[in-house]
Protein backbone atom coordinates (compact mmCIF):
# COMPACT_ATOMS: atom_id res chain seq x y z
CA UNK A 1 0.00 0.00 0.00
CA UNK A 2 1.34 3.37 -0.46
CA UNK A 3 2.78 5.63 2.08
CA UNK A 4 0.80 8.47 1.56
CA UNK A 5 -2.51 7.83 2.49
CA UNK A 6 -4.27 11.02 2.89
CA UNK A 7 -6.73 9.93 6.46
CA UNK A 8 -7.81 7.03 8.27
CA UNK A 9 -10.88 6.69 6.06
CA UNK A 10 -9.14 5.77 2.97
CA UNK A 11 -7.15 3.41 5.10
CA UNK A 12 -10.64 1.52 5.03
CA UNK A 13 -10.14 0.90 1.17
CA UNK A 14 -7.10 -1.19 1.23
CA UNK A 15 -8.34 -4.43 3.06
CA UNK A 16 -6.12 -7.54 1.42
CA UNK A 17 -8.31 -10.00 -0.28
CA UNK A 18 -9.30 -12.91 1.76
CA UNK A 19 -9.01 -11.04 4.83
CA UNK A 20 -11.13 -12.24 7.85
CA UNK A 21 -9.50 -10.48 10.80
CA UNK A 22 -7.43 -7.42 11.31
CA UNK A 23 -4.84 -7.38 14.59
CA UNK A 24 -4.68 -3.35 15.46
CA UNK A 25 -1.52 -2.89 18.35
CA UNK A 26 0.10 0.15 19.30
CA UNK A 27 3.92 -0.02 20.29
CA UNK A 28 4.85 0.58 24.32
CA UNK A 29 7.38 2.27 25.79
CA UNK A 30 9.02 -1.68 25.18
CA UNK A 31 8.58 -1.46 21.69
CA UNK A 32 6.28 -4.40 22.18
CA UNK A 33 3.38 -4.36 20.23
CA UNK A 34 -0.06 -4.43 22.34
CA UNK A 35 -3.69 -4.76 20.77
CA UNK A 36 -7.05 -6.43 20.11
CA UNK A 37 -7.69 -9.20 16.56
CA UNK A 38 -10.92 -7.64 14.90
CA UNK A 39 -13.62 -8.98 12.26
CA UNK A 40 -12.72 -7.16 9.37
CA UNK A 41 -16.14 -6.64 9.06
CA UNK A 42 -15.64 -4.38 12.06
CA UNK A 43 -12.89 -2.30 10.12
CA UNK A 44 -14.42 0.15 8.19
CA UNK A 45 -15.93 1.58 10.95
CA UNK A 46 -13.13 1.38 13.98
CA UNK A 47 -10.77 2.31 11.29
CA UNK A 48 -12.49 5.91 11.34
CA UNK A 49 -14.25 5.99 14.83
CA UNK A 50 -10.96 4.43 16.72
CA UNK A 51 -10.48 1.54 18.59
CA UNK A 52 -10.90 1.39 22.25
CA UNK A 53 -8.69 -0.61 24.33
CA UNK A 54 -6.78 0.43 27.74
CA UNK A 55 -4.31 3.62 27.64
CA UNK A 56 -2.35 1.47 29.96
CA UNK A 57 -1.42 -0.82 26.71
CA UNK A 58 1.67 1.93 26.57
CA UNK A 59 2.83 1.42 30.04
CA UNK A 60 3.42 -1.99 30.82
CA UNK A 61 6.19 -4.00 32.05
CA UNK A 62 7.79 -6.21 29.63
CA UNK A 63 6.04 -9.61 30.56
CA UNK A 64 2.66 -7.44 29.76
CA UNK A 65 2.05 -6.20 33.96
CA UNK A 66 0.57 -3.41 35.30
CA UNK A 67 2.66 -1.73 37.35
CA UNK A 68 0.94 1.05 37.98
CA UNK A 69 3.54 3.97 37.52
CA UNK A 70 2.20 7.58 38.95
CA UNK A 71 -1.16 5.42 38.76
CA UNK A 72 -2.04 4.72 35.55
CA UNK A 73 -3.70 1.20 35.20
CA UNK A 74 -4.28 1.36 38.95
CA UNK A 75 -5.57 4.20 40.52
CA UNK A 76 -7.31 5.72 37.83
CA UNK A 77 -9.14 3.49 36.72
CA UNK A 78 -7.64 2.29 33.99
CA UNK A 79 -9.79 4.40 31.19
CA UNK A 80 -10.16 3.45 27.45
CA UNK A 81 -8.04 5.20 24.78
CA UNK A 82 -8.81 5.51 21.09
CA UNK A 83 -6.85 3.56 18.52
CA UNK A 84 -6.37 4.86 15.19
CA UNK A 85 -4.77 3.82 11.73
CA UNK A 86 -1.14 5.05 11.39
CA UNK A 87 -1.50 5.91 7.75
CA UNK A 88 0.45 3.58 5.80
CA UNK A 89 0.59 0.69 7.88
CA UNK A 90 -1.85 -1.32 7.05
CA UNK A 91 -0.66 -4.70 5.32
CA UNK A 92 -1.40 -8.35 5.39
CA UNK A 93 0.56 -10.76 7.88
CA UNK A 94 2.04 -13.16 5.19
CA UNK A 95 2.88 -15.44 7.83
CA UNK A 96 -0.65 -16.43 9.43
CA UNK A 97 -2.91 -18.94 7.22
CA UNK A 98 -5.70 -17.34 8.25
CA UNK A 99 -6.73 -14.28 6.53
CA UNK A 100 -5.17 -11.99 8.96
CA UNK A 101 -4.22 -7.96 8.36
CA UNK A 102 -2.75 -5.92 10.76
CA UNK A 103 -2.44 -1.99 11.60
CA UNK A 104 -0.22 -0.12 13.95
CA UNK A 105 -2.39 2.68 15.74
CA UNK A 106 -1.73 5.84 17.43
CA UNK A 107 -3.27 5.72 20.97
CA UNK A 108 -5.51 9.37 21.70
CA UNK A 109 -7.54 10.04 24.82
CA UNK A 110 -11.45 10.57 24.96
CA UNK A 111 -11.30 13.97 23.44
CA UNK A 112 -9.04 12.85 20.63
CA UNK A 113 -5.66 14.19 21.41
CA UNK A 114 -2.46 12.19 21.60
CA UNK A 115 -1.09 10.84 24.54
CA UNK A 116 1.78 12.14 26.31
CA UNK A 117 3.51 9.00 26.75
CA UNK A 118 3.01 7.23 23.82
CA UNK A 119 6.17 6.68 22.25
CA UNK A 120 4.97 7.55 18.85
CA UNK A 121 4.20 10.83 19.96
CA UNK A 122 7.13 11.57 21.68
CA UNK A 123 9.69 11.14 18.89
CA UNK A 124 7.16 13.06 16.98
CA UNK A 125 7.33 16.13 18.72
CA UNK A 126 11.24 15.67 19.06
CA UNK A 127 11.55 15.37 15.47
CA UNK A 128 8.74 18.25 14.61
CA UNK A 129 11.79 20.55 17.23
CA UNK A 130 14.59 19.25 15.00
CA UNK A 131 12.90 20.09 12.02
CA UNK A 132 11.82 23.85 13.15
CA UNK A 133 15.44 24.43 13.44
CA UNK A 134 16.40 23.43 10.09
CA UNK A 135 17.32 20.16 11.31
CA UNK A 136 16.37 17.00 8.85
CA UNK A 137 17.39 14.02 10.21
CA UNK A 138 17.91 10.40 7.87
CA UNK A 139 17.92 7.14 9.88
CA UNK A 140 18.18 3.94 10.14
CA UNK A 141 17.99 1.13 12.71
CA UNK A 142 20.32 -2.30 12.83
CA UNK A 143 18.59 -4.80 15.17
CA UNK A 144 20.80 -8.05 16.24
CA UNK A 145 18.65 -10.86 17.79
CA UNK A 146 19.07 -14.65 18.68
CA UNK A 147 17.25 -18.04 17.53
CA UNK A 148 16.89 -19.75 20.39
CA UNK A 149 15.51 -23.06 21.68
CA UNK A 150 14.37 -24.38 25.06
CA UNK A 151 16.19 -26.88 26.86
CA UNK A 152 14.91 -29.62 29.26
CA UNK A 153 15.15 -27.29 32.25
CA UNK A 154 12.78 -24.62 30.33
CA UNK A 155 15.90 -22.29 29.94
CA UNK A 156 16.80 -20.99 26.60
CA UNK A 157 19.30 -22.01 24.92
CA UNK A 158 21.09 -20.85 21.74
CA UNK A 159 19.89 -22.97 19.07
CA UNK A 160 22.10 -24.89 16.95
CA UNK A 161 21.92 -25.05 13.53
CA UNK A 162 22.37 -28.62 11.95
CA UNK A 163 23.56 -29.06 8.25
CA UNK A 164 24.97 -32.94 7.79
CA UNK A 165 23.91 -34.08 11.18
CA UNK A 166 26.76 -31.55 12.40
CA UNK A 167 25.67 -29.01 14.95
CA UNK A 168 27.15 -25.60 15.37
CA UNK A 169 28.47 -24.59 18.38
CA UNK A 170 29.67 -21.62 18.04
CA UNK A 171 28.65 -18.54 16.05
CA UNK A 172 30.37 -17.08 12.92
CA UNK A 173 30.95 -13.18 12.60
CA UNK A 174 29.99 -13.18 8.68
CA UNK A 175 29.51 -16.43 7.89
CA UNK A 176 27.90 -17.27 4.78
CA UNK A 177 26.92 -21.21 6.15
CA UNK A 178 25.74 -19.86 8.96
CA UNK A 179 23.11 -18.06 6.51
CA UNK A 180 22.63 -21.11 4.74
CA UNK A 181 22.08 -23.27 7.70
CA UNK A 182 19.19 -20.96 8.59
CA UNK A 183 18.27 -20.35 4.97
CA UNK A 184 14.16 -21.23 4.76
CA UNK A 185 13.63 -19.22 8.16
CA UNK A 186 15.65 -16.38 6.74
CA UNK A 187 14.13 -16.39 3.39
CA UNK A 188 10.75 -16.17 4.99
CA UNK A 189 11.54 -13.53 6.95
CA UNK A 190 13.01 -11.68 4.24
CA UNK A 191 9.47 -11.96 1.88
CA UNK A 192 7.28 -11.11 4.86
CA UNK A 193 9.14 -7.86 5.63
CA UNK A 194 9.03 -7.07 1.81
CA UNK A 195 4.92 -7.71 1.64
CA UNK A 196 4.50 -5.39 4.45
CA UNK A 197 6.48 -2.62 2.83
CA UNK A 198 9.48 -2.89 5.67
CA UNK A 199 12.56 -1.86 3.44
CA UNK A 200 14.86 -4.74 4.50
CA UNK A 201 18.13 -4.66 3.42
CA UNK A 202 21.50 -6.67 4.31
CA UNK A 203 21.53 -9.64 6.53
CA UNK A 204 24.04 -10.77 8.74
CA UNK A 205 25.44 -13.60 10.74
CA UNK A 206 26.52 -12.12 14.12
CA UNK A 207 28.96 -13.35 16.72
CA UNK A 208 26.64 -15.57 18.64
CA UNK A 209 25.72 -19.06 17.93
CA UNK A 210 22.45 -18.72 15.83
CA UNK A 211 22.67 -14.96 16.44
CA UNK A 212 21.85 -12.06 13.33
CA UNK A 213 21.85 -8.86 12.37
CA UNK A 214 18.87 -7.69 9.75
CA UNK A 215 19.67 -3.85 8.31
CA UNK A 216 16.57 -1.29 7.54
CA UNK A 217 16.96 1.17 4.60
CA UNK A 218 17.49 5.03 5.74
CA UNK A 219 14.24 6.76 5.78
CA UNK A 220 13.89 10.65 6.07
CA UNK A 221 11.10 10.09 8.59
CA UNK A 222 12.06 9.21 12.10
CA UNK A 223 9.08 8.23 13.51
CA UNK A 224 8.37 5.93 10.49
CA UNK A 225 11.59 4.59 10.45
CA UNK A 226 10.91 3.52 14.50
CA UNK A 227 7.53 2.21 13.26
CA UNK A 228 9.47 -0.15 10.80
CA UNK A 229 11.64 -1.61 13.56
CA UNK A 230 8.88 -2.39 15.46
CA UNK A 231 7.21 -3.93 12.81
CA UNK A 232 10.18 -5.86 12.21
CA UNK A 233 10.66 -7.14 15.38
CA UNK A 234 7.02 -8.80 15.18
CA UNK A 235 7.18 -10.09 11.80
CA UNK A 236 10.78 -12.24 13.17
CA UNK A 237 8.98 -13.51 15.99
CA UNK A 238 6.09 -14.68 13.98
CA UNK A 239 8.45 -16.34 11.50
CA UNK A 240 10.52 -17.88 13.86
CA UNK A 241 7.61 -19.80 15.42
CA UNK A 242 6.75 -20.92 12.09
CA UNK A 243 9.65 -23.06 12.49
CA UNK A 244 9.75 -24.08 16.19
CA UNK A 245 12.30 -21.37 17.18
CA UNK A 246 12.42 -18.39 19.20
CA UNK A 247 13.56 -14.73 18.21
CA UNK A 248 14.81 -13.39 21.29
CA UNK A 249 15.82 -9.90 21.33
CA UNK A 250 17.08 -9.50 24.55
CA UNK A 251 19.91 -7.86 25.63
CA UNK A 252 22.28 -10.39 26.70
CA UNK A 253 20.11 -14.21 26.66
CA UNK A 254 23.90 -15.27 27.14
CA UNK A 255 26.38 -14.51 28.75
CA UNK A 256 29.25 -16.88 27.41
CA UNK A 257 27.54 -14.87 23.93
CA UNK A 258 27.83 -11.75 22.55
CA UNK A 259 24.74 -9.88 23.10
CA UNK A 260 22.18 -7.54 21.20
CA UNK A 261 22.06 -3.73 20.31
CA UNK A 262 20.11 -1.60 18.32
CA UNK A 263 22.51 0.83 16.81
CA UNK A 264 21.16 3.77 14.55
CA UNK A 265 22.43 5.31 12.04
CA UNK A 266 21.64 9.24 11.26
CA UNK A 267 22.90 11.55 9.12
CA UNK A 268 21.43 15.36 9.08
CA UNK A 269 20.15 16.80 5.10
CA UNK A 270 19.14 19.97 4.42
CA UNK A 271 15.77 20.66 2.37
CA UNK A 272 16.70 19.53 -0.95
CA UNK A 273 18.04 16.22 0.41
CA UNK A 274 21.75 16.82 0.15
CA UNK A 275 23.94 15.24 3.15
CA UNK A 276 24.86 18.17 5.74
CA UNK A 277 27.37 16.14 7.57
CA UNK A 278 29.15 15.54 4.16
CA UNK A 279 29.30 19.50 2.41
CA UNK A 280 31.45 21.98 2.76
CA UNK A 281 31.91 22.77 6.36
CA UNK A 282 29.36 20.11 7.57
CA UNK A 283 32.48 18.51 9.51
CA UNK A 284 31.54 21.32 12.46
CA UNK A 285 28.10 20.38 12.17
CA UNK A 286 29.13 16.69 12.43
CA UNK A 287 31.62 17.29 15.51
CA UNK A 288 28.59 19.16 17.41
CA UNK A 289 26.41 16.32 16.83
CA UNK A 290 28.05 13.58 18.53
CA UNK A 291 29.48 16.17 21.11
CA UNK A 292 25.46 16.29 21.79
CA UNK A 293 25.46 12.73 21.93
CA UNK A 294 27.92 12.88 24.23
CA UNK A 295 26.24 15.55 26.74
CA UNK A 296 23.20 13.85 26.92
CA UNK A 297 24.54 9.64 27.09
CA UNK A 298 24.49 9.43 30.68
CA UNK A 299 21.09 11.12 30.82
CA UNK A 300 19.32 8.76 28.36
CA UNK A 301 21.07 5.01 29.45
CA UNK A 302 17.70 4.32 30.83
CA UNK A 303 15.86 4.32 27.25
CA UNK A 304 18.87 2.75 25.97
CA UNK A 305 19.41 -0.08 28.29
CA UNK A 306 16.36 -0.04 29.78
CA UNK A 307 16.29 -4.01 31.07
CA UNK A 308 18.45 -5.59 34.08
CA UNK A 309 19.67 -7.41 31.42
CA UNK A 310 21.09 -4.55 29.00
CA UNK A 311 23.99 -4.29 32.13
CA UNK A 312 25.60 -7.24 30.96
CA UNK A 313 26.97 -6.23 27.46
CA UNK A 314 28.63 -3.03 28.55
CA UNK A 315 31.99 -5.10 29.00
CA UNK A 316 35.81 -4.88 27.73
CA UNK A 317 36.39 -6.35 24.20
CA UNK A 318 32.46 -7.06 23.30
CA UNK A 319 32.34 -3.86 20.68
CA UNK A 320 29.96 -2.14 23.00
CA UNK A 321 30.68 0.95 24.13
CA UNK A 322 31.88 1.40 27.96
CA UNK A 323 31.72 5.67 27.59
CA UNK A 324 30.89 8.55 25.56
CA UNK A 325 33.75 7.90 22.88
CA UNK A 326 33.64 8.60 19.13
CA UNK A 327 35.88 8.00 16.73
CA UNK A 328 36.67 7.34 12.55
CA UNK A 329 35.37 3.84 11.56
CA UNK A 330 35.93 2.27 14.96
CA UNK A 331 33.46 -0.15 16.26
CA UNK A 332 34.57 0.04 19.65
CA UNK A 333 33.57 3.23 20.64
CA UNK A 334 29.92 4.63 20.99
CA UNK A 335 29.51 6.53 18.31
CA UNK A 336 31.40 5.62 15.30
CA UNK A 337 31.47 7.55 11.92
CA UNK A 338 31.95 5.15 9.10
CA UNK A 339 34.05 5.58 6.10
CA UNK A 340 32.41 6.92 3.84
CA UNK A 341 31.66 9.44 0.50
CA UNK A 342 30.27 12.74 1.20
CA UNK A 343 26.62 11.51 0.33
CA UNK A 344 26.53 8.93 2.81
CA UNK A 345 28.49 10.86 5.64
CA UNK A 346 26.65 10.07 9.04
CA UNK A 347 27.16 8.78 12.83
CA UNK A 348 26.32 5.28 13.86
CA UNK A 349 24.64 5.07 17.24
CA UNK A 350 26.06 1.89 19.00
CA UNK A 351 24.80 2.07 22.38
CA UNK A 352 21.12 0.81 22.65
CA UNK A 353 20.50 -2.73 23.34
CA UNK A 354 17.94 -4.71 21.37
CA UNK A 355 15.14 -4.83 23.78
CA UNK A 356 15.20 -0.96 24.13
CA UNK A 357 11.61 1.09 22.37
CA UNK A 358 13.12 2.34 19.37
CA UNK A 359 11.28 5.24 19.44
CA UNK A 360 12.37 5.93 22.35
CA UNK A 361 16.34 5.73 21.20
CA UNK A 362 15.64 7.67 18.57
CA UNK A 363 13.71 10.27 20.32
CA UNK A 364 17.11 10.92 22.84
CA UNK A 365 19.63 10.88 20.04
CA UNK A 366 17.64 13.40 18.23
CA UNK A 367 17.12 15.31 21.05
CA UNK A 368 21.02 15.03 21.98
CA UNK A 369 21.52 16.16 18.00
CA UNK A 370 19.48 19.13 17.96
CA UNK A 371 21.50 19.94 21.45
CA UNK A 372 24.65 19.66 20.50
CA UNK A 373 24.07 21.63 16.57
CA UNK A 374 21.78 24.64 18.04
CA UNK A 375 24.71 25.39 21.36
CA UNK A 376 27.46 24.48 18.97
CA UNK A 377 29.08 22.13 21.28
CA UNK A 378 32.21 20.66 20.90
CA UNK A 379 32.97 16.61 21.46
CA UNK A 380 35.71 15.64 23.74
CA UNK A 381 38.79 13.66 22.18
CA UNK A 382 38.36 10.46 20.27
CA UNK A 383 38.90 7.32 21.97
CA UNK A 384 38.57 3.52 23.11
CA UNK A 385 35.76 2.14 24.93
CA UNK A 386 38.30 0.48 27.51
CA UNK A 387 39.39 3.79 28.95
CA UNK A 388 38.07 3.50 32.87
CA UNK A 389 34.10 4.14 32.53
CA UNK A 390 34.56 6.14 36.01
CA UNK A 391 35.90 9.17 33.89
CA UNK A 392 32.42 9.28 32.39
CA UNK A 393 29.99 8.57 35.24
CA UNK A 394 27.61 6.33 33.02
CA UNK A 395 25.62 3.68 34.53
CA UNK A 396 26.21 0.40 35.37
CA UNK A 397 22.55 -0.88 36.19
CA UNK A 398 19.24 -0.47 35.84
CA UNK A 399 18.40 1.56 39.02
CA UNK A 400 21.79 4.22 38.32
CA UNK A 401 20.44 4.56 35.11
CA UNK A 402 17.31 5.61 36.03
CA UNK A 403 17.80 8.06 38.89
CA UNK A 404 19.82 10.02 36.38
CA UNK A 405 17.17 9.61 33.86
CA UNK A 406 14.91 11.55 36.61
CA UNK A 407 17.60 14.19 37.99
CA UNK A 408 19.24 15.23 34.07
CA UNK A 409 17.51 18.58 33.15
CA UNK A 410 19.15 18.25 29.34
CA UNK A 411 17.17 15.33 27.69
CA UNK A 412 14.31 16.55 29.81
CA UNK A 413 13.48 19.21 28.39
CA UNK A 414 13.08 17.13 25.11
CA UNK A 415 10.18 15.21 27.01
CA UNK A 416 6.71 15.26 28.39
CA UNK A 417 7.76 16.88 32.05
CA UNK A 418 6.31 13.43 33.98
CA UNK A 419 7.88 11.22 31.45
CA UNK A 420 10.75 10.57 33.16
CA UNK A 421 9.29 9.98 36.57
CA UNK A 422 6.31 7.57 34.80
CA UNK A 423 9.05 5.75 32.74
CA UNK A 424 11.04 5.42 35.84
CA UNK A 425 8.64 4.21 38.35
CA UNK A 426 7.48 1.84 35.44
CA UNK A 427 11.22 0.32 35.25
CA UNK A 428 12.13 0.15 38.59
CA UNK A 429 8.54 -1.65 39.48
CA UNK A 430 9.23 -4.35 37.00
CA UNK A 431 13.03 -4.68 38.15
CA UNK A 432 11.31 -5.09 41.52
CA UNK A 433 9.16 -7.84 40.46
CA UNK A 434 12.05 -10.01 38.69
CA UNK A 435 14.14 -9.43 41.91
CA UNK A 436 11.15 -10.69 43.86
CA UNK A 437 11.92 -14.43 42.43
CA UNK A 438 14.03 -16.68 43.85
CA UNK A 439 17.14 -16.99 41.10
CA UNK A 440 18.59 -20.60 40.84
CA UNK A 441 22.23 -19.25 41.61
CA UNK A 442 20.89 -17.70 45.06
CA UNK A 443 21.10 -21.44 46.10
CA UNK A 444 24.21 -21.49 45.51
CA UNK A 445 25.56 -19.11 47.30
CA UNK A 446 23.08 -18.99 50.42
CA UNK A 447 21.07 -22.00 50.55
Amino acid sequence: MPNDVPSHLTETQFLPQGTRFVDVFVADVNGLVRGKRLPASAWPRLAQEGVAFSRSALILDARGGVQGPLGFGTENGDPDGKALPVPGLLAPVPWSAHGVAQCLMSMRDAEGEALWYDPREILRSVVERCRADGLFPVMSCELEFYLVSQGADGRAIAFEARRGGVARAQGGHLCLQQLDDYGPFLHDLHEALLVQGIPADALVSEYGPGQFELNLLHGADPVRVADQAVLQRRATVAVAAKYGLRASFMAKPFVQHAGSGLHVHMSLVDRDGGNRFGAPGGETMLRSAIAGMQALHAESMALFAPSFSAYRRYRPGAFVALGSFWGEDNRAVAFRVPRSGANARRIEHRVSAADASPHLVLAAILAAVHHGVTNRLEPGPAGQAETPPSQLALSRDIFSALRLFEEGCALSAYLPAQFPRLFAELKRAEAETLFAEVQPIEHEFYL
